[in-house]
């Protein structure tokens, strides 16, 4: 995809973070752009924002967990604007603790953002977007999946996140072939980030009420304080990471990382696999962090 001028955009999540970043991008490049959040109040804000830029937007309260609510927001993209050229299946929340004291409510949660929420809208958006392209042979599109570094990489007490971005890589790789077999004008990445400042470290803030959460154990603690630490000290800005990820759309490159460095990692577990070795120590290079978890897992 080479042209963004009066393309039309959907963003998933697009009032915080990646989502709003990818928005403000959007409409300096002279976008038409569809937005969708949980969050209503902000999500107005961003609306504000964007319009104030001088560019057309709609913005929908949508829980891409459910999917007529992913379809009403492809409904309004088409009513309003006819067609749909770029999408960010962007939503995501995040979740820690050891594997075995997640409930079955974290689990759907989770799993029901991040997965779901981009099965629905590759599933939705996909079919829409190929029938855009029947009636425009200069038609060009794109879809964009935020998994993670998590989706390469097993971090300890980051079970049902991980669980979730490894499908969203396994996911989009496979959308990524399938529009190729069928020479689809349609190409596909898959977004990596590893701890970038937004607001995934603080999910729990739009928690639903149909998901109760409980009272958190010993290591859902750690973690949490952990994943505050760790993505609010990230020095690569969603700012930059958008801009990457526009990049990489007109260079039609698929894996687009935050912290290319971190691949080395990546690597490693990779030739562990090839190798059939036991997974490697996470922390090998920092176990200051393995005892400083244990000790408060003892709590």
């Amino acid at each position: 995809m080479k042209v963004f001028k009066d393309r039309v955009a959907v963003i998933t999540g697009a009032a915080s973070g990646f989502g709003h970043e990818f928005a403000l991008i959007g409409a300096r490049l002279g976008m038409k752009l569809v937005l969708a959040d949980v969050q209503q109040d902000a999500l107005d804000k961003t609306k504000a924002e964007l319009e104030q830029l001088g560019a057309q937007v709609i913005a929908l309260r949508c829980d891409v967990r459910h999917a007529e609510q992913v379809q009403a927001l492809a409904d309004a993209a088409m009513e309003k604007f006819g067609a749909v050229h770029l999408v960010f299946n962007n939503a995501g929340v995040g979740s820690g603790g050891l594997v075995w004291e997640n409930t079955q409510a974290d689990w759907e949660w989770v799993l029901g953002v991040n997965l779901w929420g981009v099965i629905h809208g590759v599933r939705i958006f996909t079919n829409l977007m190929l029938e855009c392209a029947k009636k425009d042979p200069e038609y060009q599109g794109h879809i964009v999946n935020t998994a993670s570094m998590a989706g390469m990489l097993n971090a300890p007490t980051m079970a049902v996140y991980n669980v979730s971005k490894h499908a969203v890589v396994s996911l989009t790789e496979s959308l990524y072939q399938d529009l190729k077999l069928v020479a689809a004008p349609i190409g596909a990445s898959v977004l990596c980030p590893y701890f970038v400042p937004t607001g995934i470290s603080q999910s729990h803030r739009n928690r639903p009420e149909d998901v109760p959460g409980a009272a958190p154990t010993a290591s859902q603690r750690a973690a949490q304080a952990m994943s505050d630490k760790a993505v609010s000290s990230g020095k690569v800005t969603a700012q930059e990471v958008a801009e990457n990820t526009f990049k990489a759309i007109s260079d039609e490159q698929f894996y687009v990382f935050s912290h290319p460095g971190a691949l080395s990692n990546v690597q490693e577990r990779m030739e562990d696999i090839v190798l059939q070795r036991n997974p490697g120590d996470p922390y090998k290079a920092a176990p200051h962090i393995r005892d400083m978890l244990r000790e408060k897992l003892k709590v």
